[in-house]
């Protein structure tokens, strides 16, 4: 299913009322790995890629055990799940150069079908069951790829994108303003039907970077706490 079938408009920008609700924390765990920086759940593991040591960790969320764990070609900066697989978007090379990379859980990480990154630039993924979504931090926009990396539709995002997931048909973004800050959202970005609308759903209240569902509750981490966080919104 295409999320949205073209259109380039900037999303209107719903803003709830000053007194916007803070996510509701379920648990705060500390990561196997210092800054975790990228997450994605595949229906019975949620696989975590560190930016210090450059891994990914395939955690158990119901004992909090590591599984499994492999080395990344760079630093795992965003991931998805893709049927049985993962994509990978790794930061490689002395400058840091964006790839999105085939990650086979269990037998590691494969050298085709490498995807250069549109403008060597990207941070975050998502898969919608037919097109990958890559996002552009600092130019607020989430461009869809199709398998050999060509850039098909583009959508402008009010706020930089720290994290994203697809949620019943719609983007669910960590978002800021000011990534020096704690001023961090949840923003739904629902983009169906041909005229992009987003809104705010509540505040994150600290740097969160990623973002994964697991059926029931959003993931994200506190990246430089070295804590992986689960929660909600009302």
């Amino acid at each position: 299913m295409r999320i949205f079938p073209g259109g380039r408009k900037a999303p209107a920008l719903e803003r709830e009322a000053a007194g916007m609700e803070n996510v509701e924390e379920l648990l705060r765990l500390p990561s196997p790995a210092p800054r975790p920086q990228s997450l994605a759940f595949d229906g019975t593991l949620l696989w975590m890629g560190s930016r210090e040591t450059r891994r990914l960790y395939a955690i158990d969320p119901r004992t909090w055990t590591v599984r499994a764990e492999a080395q990344a070609p760079g630093t795992p900066w965003g991931m998805t799940v893709v049927g049985d697989e993962l994509r990978v978007l790794c930061g490689e090379t002395d400058d840091d150069n964006r790839i999105i990379r085939r990650f086979v859980p269990w037998h590691g990480f494969k050298s085709q079908e490498a995807v250069p990154c549109p403008d060597d630039t990207g941070s975050q993924l998502s898969y919608d069951g037919d097109r990958l979504y890559v996002s552009q931090w600092y130019r607020k926009k989430i461009l869809s790829l199709d398998e050999k990396g060509k850039v098909g539709s583009t959508i402008d995002v009010p706020h930089e994108i720290c994290g994203q997931v697809i949620v019943g048909g719609k983007f669910y973004c960590v978002t800021t303003d000011d990534e020096e800050t704690d001023d961090y959202y949840l923003t739904c970005v629902d983009a169906r039907n041909g005229t992009p609308k987003a809104h705010d759903v509540a505040r994150i209240g600290f740097a969160a970077r990623a973002l994964a569902y697991d059926g029931e509750r959003f993931w994200t981490n506190h990246r430089e706490a070295d804590q992986i966080v689960a929660f909600k919104t009302a």
